[in-house]
C-alpha cells in the first residue's frame, strides 16, 4: 500500500512536469492569433483576438489560469474548432482505441509465437527463417510500409480502402502498419526472454528428468518469461492509444494522432495541451498497472518493490 502510495505520488509530479513543459514550450512556438485572423487583417485585428484569448497577460497569469481549470476539470477551450478540448478527444478516442486494440493484437499473436519458436529452435531451420522477417519488420519506416500496403492492396489489387473509415475493412491496412515494428519487437524481446530462461538450472534439471517441451513451456518457461514481455505489452498499448500519428496520417484515420497534427499545424494550444497531458497520464497509468502486475506474476519481484519503498 505504502508503495502504491509513492508511486501515485511520483505519477502527479510527473503529470505536474508535463504541464508545465508542454504550457511553456507552447508559448515559445510563436503566435496563434495571427493565424486566427483574415491575411489582410490588421495589426488591432491581430491585437484584438490575442486579448479575448487572453494571450497578451504575462505567461505566469496564462498558467495560473489553465491550472486553476485543471483543477475544476476543464482542460481548455479549442481556439479553432471553439469547442471545449476534452470533447475533442473523446470524439477521436474510439477510433485510437480500435485502432491501438488491433495492432497489440497482432503484435501479441505474431510477435510472441515467433519469439518463442526462434528461441526453443535456436540455430535450427526455423529461426533462421523466422529472424530475416523480423529484421524486415524492425527496419521498415511505418510511412514506407503504409504506403507499399496502399499500392498493393488498394491501388493494385483494389482488395480494401485506402484511407478512411469504411467499417472494418479500413482497419487492416492502419493495423498491419502500426503493428510491425510492434510485431518485431515483441518477437526480440520474447526471443531474448525465452534464451535466458532456457539457459537456467531449472531447465536443465526439468529436461534430466524427461520434461517435454510442451510441459515445460506450460509450467515454467511461459511464467518465469513473461515480465519483460508484459512490460513491453503495457509500453506499446500506452504508446498506441497516444495516437500513432504517422499511421493516421497516412490512411487518414481520425484519431488523436491525426487531432495531434492538425492542432500543432494550427497552434491550437490548449487542444495540444489536452492531448499531451492525456497522452501522460495513459502511460503513467500503464506503468503502474504494469508495476502491480509484475507481483501476480512473480511474487519475489513484489517482494522486491516493498524493501525497495521502505
Amino acid at each position: 500500500m505504502r508503495y502504491v502510495a509513492g508511486r501515485a505520488g511520483q505519477a502527479l509530479l510527473s503529470i505536474a512536469g508535463v504541464s508545465v513543459i508542454v504550457f511553456v514550450t507552447l508559448r515559445l512556438s510563436g503566435d496563434p492569433s495571427r493565424l486566427l485572423v483574415p491575411d489582410n487583417a490588421t495589426a488591432e485585428d491581430v491585437a484584438r483576438v490575442r486579448h479575448e484569448l487572453g494571450l497578451d497577460e504575462p505567461i505566469w497569469v496564462q498558467f495560473g489560469r489553465y491550472l486553476a481549470g485543471l483543477v475544476q476539470g476543464d482542460l481548455g477551450y479549442s481556439y479553432v474548432q471553439h469547442r471545449p478540448a476534452f470533447d475533442l478527444i473523446m470524439e477521436r478516442l474510439p477510433f485510437t482505441i480500435d485502432l491501438a486494440i488491433a495492432a497489440l493484437l497482432l503484435s501479441l499473436v505474431v510477435g510472441i509465437p515467433t519469439g518463442m519458436i526462434s528461441a526453443l529452435y535456436r540455430n535450427r531451420l526455423p529461426e533462421r527463417l523466422l529472424m530475416p522477417m523480423v529484421l524486415v519488420g524492425q527496419s521498415m519506416p511505418a510511412f514506407w510500409t503504409g504506403i507499399l500496403l496502399i499500392l498493393l492492396l488498394s491501388v493494385r489489387f483494389q482488395l480494401l480502402p485506402s484511407t478512411g473509415v469504411e467499417g472494418v475493412q479500413s482497419l487492416i491496412m492502419p493495423a498491419i502498419t502500426l503493428a510491425s515494428l510492434s510485431m518485431a519487437t515483441m518477437a526480440r524481446i520474447t526471443r531474448s526472454s525465452f534464451l535466458e530462461q532456457l539457459d537456467q538450472d531449472y531447465v536443465r534439471t526439468a529436461r534430466a528428468k524427461g520434461v517435454g517441451t510442451g510441459r515445460l513451456l506450460g509450467r515454467h518457461l511461459l511464467r518465469n518469461a513473461s515480465i519483460p514481455i508484459v512490460t513491453l505489452a503495457g509500453l506499446e498499448l500506452a504508446s498506441l492509444l497516444g495516437g500513432a500519428v504517422i499511421t493516421e496520417t497516412i490512411f487518414a484515420w481520425p484519431g488523436i494522432g491525426q487531432l495531434t497534427v492538425q492542432s500543432i499545424e494550427a497552434r491550437d494550444f490548449p487542444v495540444v495541451q489536452a492531448i499531451v497531458l492525456f497522452v501522460a497520464i495513459v502511460y503513467i497509468v500503464v506503468n503502474l498497472l504494469i508495476d502491480l502486475l509484475y507481483g501476480l506474476i512473480d511474487p519475489r519481484a513484489s517482494l522486491v518493490t516493498s524493501e525497495a519503498g521502505a
